[in-house]
């Protein structure tokens, strides 16, 4: 058995004449939860379509969970819960009604656990789906998606529509008890700082390439800003590995991938650079937003106090 749950070699995809998937490649280890994070449109919910075997990529190899999407996607589909963006559902059937109807697709569908479930994110079981709130649809979609105990989760933004209370007792709860079972967790989000605590592995999806994979201890570690003064920072030239730099009046921050690196360099020339942590959030946004040639901001450099 691959120690990989999700593999993923050189991914292409494309609508027409735009690519959406360039040369996309990760890999997704068993047990592990993994955060996939891309601003809208960067081709998350497409690569989450060809995992499942829902879309076809136009090149590149998928394996999940040993299975090949064009070949198994049946069998994928029944060992994976999968929550999509817009999930669909009967509107017509009762709350009650769905969970009944979907369990039997499903050979390992625990209705004590969806039960619980129904208790945990208060559904009104007597309501029919199409009038329920939006933050009460995704929570059913949920149940569906997990109480079959699943090998693999493949959740899409599945904060989505949920207040933050509710928010919070998912990745606190659900997603720890997915954890806790040695379920592997596939998720996409652009709630950055609420994956921060829950994901094992960061990937960042940009433009339908990946731009950097990494545990997210490692990412923490190795993603800094640098504050310098700008006639320091114009004499040492371009740091290593620089994602942005942003200028106000005599002084530059730099946010570098290899702070270490970048540091060493600084330390060359006698100068020693202030360097702040960074959370999942502006380490996202800067390899997302970044501007490594630099330029004048309106905001002012951050000062952060200890």
């Amino acid at each position: 058995m691959s120690d990989a749950a999700i593999e993923i070699s050189s991914l292409a995809k494309s609508f027409g004449s735009k690519a959406v998937l360039e040369d996309v490649s990760f890999k997704v280890p068993r047990g592990k939860t993994f955060a996939f994070l891309g601003r809208n449109g960067a081709g998350k919910t497409t690569t989450i379509l060809t995992l499942l075997g829902l879309l076809r990529p136009d090149a590149g190899r998928i394996s999940v969970l040993g299975l090949e999407p064009k070949k198994d996607a049946m069998e994928i589909r029944r060992r994976v819960g999968y929550l999509a963006e817009n999930q669909v559902m009967f509107g017509w059937m009762r709350v009650s009604q769905m969970i009944s109807f979907i369990a039997p697709f499903y050979p390992t569908w625990d209705a004590a656990l969806a039960r619980r479930l129904a208790e945990r994110f208060e559904l009104p079981k007597k309501t029919r789906v199409r009038n329920l709130s939006k933050g009460e649809n995704r929570r059913l979609g949920l149940l569906l998606a997990l109480a079959h105990r699943p090998e693999l989760a493949i959740l899409d933004d599945p904060t989505l529509g949920l207040d933050p209370i509710m928010r919070k007792e998912f990745l606190r709860d659900v997603v720890e008890h997915l954890q806790g079972s040695g379920v592997t967790v596939f998720f996409s989000s652009h709630l950055l700082y609420e994956i921060e605590p829950v994901a094992d592995i960061v990937a960042v999806l940009d433009r339908g390439r990946i731009v950097r994979q990494s545990p997210t201890e490692d990412l923490r570690e190795q993603v800094k800003q640098l504050i310098l003064p700008s006639e320091t920072y114009d004499v040492l030239g371009r740091l290593p590995g620089t994602l942005d730099v942003k200028r106000r009046g005599n002084r530059v921050a730099v946010v570098v991938e290899d702070a270490e690196a970048a540091v060493a360099k600084t330390a060359e020339a006698g100068v020693q650079p202030e360097v702040i942590d960074l959370n999942l959030d502006e380490i996202f946004e800067a390899y997302v937003a970044g501007r490594p040639n630099g330029q004048a901001d309106s905001e002012p450099v951050v000062e952060r106090v200890a």
